[in-house]
């Protein structure tokens, strides 16, 4: 698994991550829109966390330093 997430695609993710969770946390998103975005801010946390994102493996895309 070759990290294909560079830095400023990591923390991109994590401010929207933490965007995500604070809109539904904060009750501002309820139902299931809300559970679908604490869905994909958990992704993107993890893609963020490992340096790795499936969808960029399948489009051929990095945006990590070579």
């Amino acid at each position: 698994m070759t990290p294909n997430v560079g830095n400023t695609d990591r923390i991109i993710r994590l401010v929207v991550a933490v965007l995500f969770a604070a809109l539904y946390f904060g009750g501002v998103v309820t139902g299931t829109f809300g559970i679908v975005l604490l869905v994909l801010g958990v992704v993107f946390a993890l893609t963020a966390a490992v340096s790795f994102c499936p969808l960029y493996l399948l489009f051929k895309l990095n945006t990590r330093a070579k």
